[in-house]
């Protein structure tokens, strides 16, 4: 019998239950119509100096540091490496919004944000060296791994997030994603849990304006990606990814409002992506030089400068310092880097499970004697040589 067979049907009028009303009124959530600047604005007049420097000293290090992991894969001791040059103000904004107590929640873009977090600059890149698991505890850095499957560390973010508030921990968790990741289905079921759960997180977007070769136009066809954030319920922020003032007071405020208790965020922040997806890619296939001089214009190190010197908070001897800092660093890294690691094939049992299992304790017993007999067929042939 089907539903118009059943008696009275022809009198049901089926209404939509109430909860097809808006839950929320979008407007306030909508993001301003063009990103939000500091640098070069009224509103630069208001930033704190001492930040601006620190701002400036950490984009300075980290496009050094961008450098000299490019040339290490070159000679050999990195096996991939996606720079950042040009997106550094979105990462050490990140790194520096955050509290001790907070959690970063990393791309594989996002070595510089971990770095800025105190994280070692050798530990950040030894997962790209194809060394032991992450590289480094993220418990002990509140940095989740740097995550190389595109948008699957959101949902982690969230279910970070919503445990911590649910055991009445004061954290917010900062996850970050390229504009590629929004593609992604965990994208969106990160920000749905986390709008119905209003779970303390803040997402960051870095619009660089391509997925590897696939630019945004290809991508999305909305507004804005900052406007995704009003079908879930949440607040759309946009702002100018070059302006490292205005990125670290738009996630500051993200993460005030979650800290409160008033839900996440979703941030845009409009970037550039000077170098290659990385240095297995070429880029010339699918954009021209004269787009990238372009952006050149818009360096998120010369905008920054620019407002030092113009206040006086900076001159030439600054300048050289910063650099000379940042050298420091890149020798240091290079040459811990250029030295061959200890490897012990034991270790790939470790930090697996908080307790083996049966199958990886038969494995390791198995690795273990295979181990020994290449030692004992070592000593042999040192000895016949001798």
């Amino acid at each position: 019998m089907t539903v118009q067979e059943l008696p009275g049907a022809a009198a049901y009028r089926p209404t939509p239950p109430p909860a097809w009303k808006p839950l929320t009124d979008p407007a306030p959530l909508l993001p301003d119509p063009e990103p939000y600047r500091v640098l070069g604005t009224d509103a630069a007049a208001d930033a704190d100096p001492a930040l601006l420097l620190r701002l400036y000293t950490e984009l300075v290090r980290g496009r050094r540091y961008n450098a000299q992991a490019t040339a290490l894969t070159k000679q050999g001791r990195l096996a991939v490496y996606p720079s950042s040059t040009g997106q550094e103000a979105c990462e050490i904004a990140a790194a520096l919004v955050l509290e001790e107590r907070d959690w970063l929640f990393p791309s594989y873009r996002d070595t510089l944000a971990a770095v800025a977090r105190g994280l070692d600059p050798v530990e950040a890149l030894t997962l790209l060296r194809g060394d032991r698991h992450t590289g480094y505890d993220p418990r002990e850095h509140r940095i989740a791994p740097l995550c190389t499957p595109l948008a699957t560390q959101l949902p982690h973010a969230v279910g970070l997030a919503h445990a911590a508030r649910l055991k009445g921990d004061d954290v917010v968790a900062l996850a970050m994603v390229g504009d590629g990741g929004t593609s992604e289905g965990d994208f969106h079921e990160a920000l749905n849990f986390a709008a119905v759960w209003r779970a303390p997180v803040v997402f960051l977007v870095q619009n660089n304006g391509f997925a590897i070769s696939v630019p945004l136009a290809k991508q999305t066809a909305a507004p804005s990606l900052a406007h995704k954030a009003v079908g879930y319920g949440m607040p759309g922020r946009l702002v100018d990814g070059n302006d490292a003032a205005a990125v670290h007071q738009v996630l500051g405020e993200a993460v005030a409002r979650a800290r409160r208790g008033e839900g996440p965020t979703l941030v845009e922040a409009v970037t550039y992506r000077m170098d290659a997806h990385t240095n297995a890619d070429d880029a010339t296939r699918y954009r021209g030089d004269s787009e990238v001089e372009a952006w050149r214009a818009h360096d998120p190190i010369r905008l920054l400068e620019r407002e030092l010197t113009g206040r006086g908070l900076l001159d030439d001897d600054g300048i050289v310092a910063a650099k000379e800092a940042a050298d420091v660093m890149a020798a240091g890294l290079r040459e811990r880097m250029n030295a061959d690691p200890v490897l012990d094939p034991m270790s790939l049992f470790a930090h697996v499970y908080a307790e083996q299992t049966e199958q990886l304790r038969e494995q390791a017993a198995r690795l273990r004697v295979e181990l020994e007999a290449e030692h004992d067929q070592h000593d042999d042939d040192a000895e016949e040589r001798r």
